[in-house]
């Protein structure tokens, strides 16, 4: 055998397999296959993985369900040239998703603080039944036409301006000055009783 001849057989012998025969080797279960798919493609997931600005806890369960992914689909692959953009396609799809369930998650903390803050306190009640009663005499100090118009308004039932006039008894155009009249007459009744709004 020639020196360049032997020079040709053992650069071939120690050469690295290609993709398609990694995959094929993969496939039939061989671990040190996959320990050269690791070995070439775990830096384009990392890199690919950094681009979404995840936790690196994060980062590093997107890598290895990109793996995992390729295990289940190792047979699949008809294109073995392609596999590192479908290795990238799927580590985004994956860091996709996981952003999109960190959006959605709520800590457990938020949602206790937010249940807590919901119901009054005690003193609250208190507070609030009190303020409650005191508006409601300030109300009836006011004239019966005044009291019917600050009930309509505040009804909550969102009836017209048109409507209530009717209700009331007063043309429409004299609801808005009324109103404000009114609203004025009340806060200084209050007021007088040591309730003012902040």
């Amino acid at each position: 055998m020639h020196t360049a001849e032997l020079a040709g057989t053992v650069e071939r012998d120690t050469a690295e397999p290609d993709v398609t025969e990694l995959l094929r080797r993969a496939a039939a279960g061989h671990q040190g296959a996959w320990a050269e798919l690791t070995r070439r493609y775990t830096p384009l997931l990392r890199a690919r993985a950094r681009r979404y600005r995840l936790q690196e806890a994060d980062e590093l369960d997107a890598i290895q369900t990109t793996w995992l992914r390729l295990a289940e689909n190792v047979h699949r692959i008809h294109t073995p040239k392609h596999l590192a953009g479908w290795l990238a396609t799927v580590i985004s799809r994956e860091c996709l998703l996981t952003l999109r369930r960190s959006a959605r998650t709520v800590l457990a903390d938020e949602v206790v603080l937010s249940v807590q803050d919901a119901a009054p306190g005690p003193e609250q009640t208190v507070i609030d039944a009190y303020s409650r009663a005191v508006v409601r005499d300030a109300v009836a100090e006011l004239p019966p036409q005044r009291q019917a118009l600050l009930g309509a308004l505040f009804a909550g039932d969102g009836k017209p301006y048109t409507q209530i006039a009717r209700d009331v008894g007063m043309p429409s155009g004299s609801l808005g000055p009324t109103r404000a009249r009114t609203l004025t007459e009340l806060r200084r009744i209050l007021e007088q009783r040591g309730l003012t709004a902040a």
